[in-house]
């Protein structure tokens, strides 16, 4: 039996991601608000062909991919130079770029279609503060050092720490986000690295276990 494909409604998104936007007190424009369901589309048409994301029904991408990653946008604050690493579909990566306009946010990711489908996101939207990288994070060589390494669901935050550190600017941080708060995780991590702050987050809509996990070295 086929299963029947979910509609994109725009306006009902638009009001999902309006609501959504105003319970985090996010100051969006109206530009940056029709940029993020043009992304949303775009995502939800690749996906079809490229499967980058499970989640199929565009109101459940809304809420568990666009309200989740506006969630994280106040713990950038300051931030000028972001990678996010094991980019896929653009989580949080391209959501930051949007709400930080001026914030320059590298992603990359190992897998062609999804970096493919993160330049088509950047050139169709206009992103002139996005770059993309097809590598891998501990092999790609960057112009300049990042003040915050993110990842969303990424690998064991060992791995992650171990494999980026070495783009990391000095006094820079690590910031994961995370669903449960694995202890067993925080535990692995290598000297000098350190949770230095669990920052549970709400996300509109979503009954889930968020978390945002603050990573620096112990001075």
């Amino acid at each position: 039996m086929t299963a029947i494909k979910a509609p994109f409604n725009r306006a009902a998104l638009a009001a999902v991601l309006e609501n959504g936007s105003a319970a985090l007190s996010l100051s969006l424009s109206g530009q940056q608000h029709a940029q993020l369901l043009d992304y949303l589309g775009l995502l939800f048409k690749w996906n079809a062909v490229y499967n980058l994301t499970s989640v199929r029904d565009p109101l459940q991408m809304a809420t568990l991919h666009l309200l989740d990653s506006l969630a994280a946008v106040p713990a950038f604050a300051g931030a000028s130079n972001v990678l996010d690493v094991g980019a896929g579909g653009g989580l949080p990566g391209i959501v930051l770029a949007i709400a930080r306009p001026d914030m320059q946010v590298s992603l990359i990711d190992t897998v062609h279609k999804k970096t493919a489908f993160l330049k088509q996101v950047k050139a169709e939207l206009g992103l002139a503060n996005v770059t993309v990288y097809t590598a891998k994070v501990q092999d790609v060589v960057v112009p300049a050092l990042f003040d915050v390494i993110t990842s969303r669901a990424f690998a064991d935050l060992s791995d992650f720490v171990t494999w980026s550190g070495q783009l990391l600017a000095d006094g820079g941080r690590f910031i994961a986000l995370k669903g449960v708060a694995p202890a067993e995780e925080q535990e692995r991590l290598p000297a000098p690295w350190k949770v230095s702050r669990l920052q549970p987050l709400q996300v509109p809509g979503l009954d889930a276990e968020r978390h945002l996990m603050f990573i620096e070295k112990l001075v």
